[in-house]
């Protein structure tokens, strides 16, 4: 049976769905919906600022492997998804700035990069899922 959760301390979902799902077994793999651009009182960050976005993402990221007990270091593979492809080059050069200072390194999780006609919302430019070993 999977339990599907809302850790603590993180933003709210954005519609019909939980930040994870916990299948039953052996070991703890973890299902991380897409994270957006959203503060804990459930307001859009950075309407229009593609890298105010893609940190609030990365940061509500780390709140839900927290709240599960784990860290960047227990993401299996990320999914990252975008509105506007003009974007994918801000974001390696954001993504090589911080990964070096969230992840062990030297290497990093598997990513797909995606892009999308629109998010749940007009506003969002960016979103982030992983699938995490906790």
């Amino acid at each position: 049976m999977v339990e599907y959760v809302n850790p603590p301390n993180t933003a709210p979902a954005q519609g019909l769905y939980s930040h994870v799902g916990v299948p039953s077994g052996k070991g703890r793999l973890v299902f991380i919906a897409g994270q957006l651009s959203v503060n804990l009182a459930g307001d859009v960050v950075g309407k229009g600022d593609f890298a105010a976005q893609f940190h609030q993402c990365f940061g509500n990221l780390g709140d839900v492997l927290k709240g599960m007990g784990g860290d960047y270091s227990s993401i299996v593979r990320m999914t990252t998804i975008f509105v506007h492809s003009q974007d994918i080059e801000p974001f390696m050069a954001l993504r090589k700035a911080l990964f070096p200072t969230i992840f062990p390194g030297p290497l990093f999780p598997p990513n797909t990069i995606l892009v999308v006609d629109r998010l749940v919302k007009e506003d969002f430019l960016f979103e982030v899922e992983a699938v995490a070993e906790i």
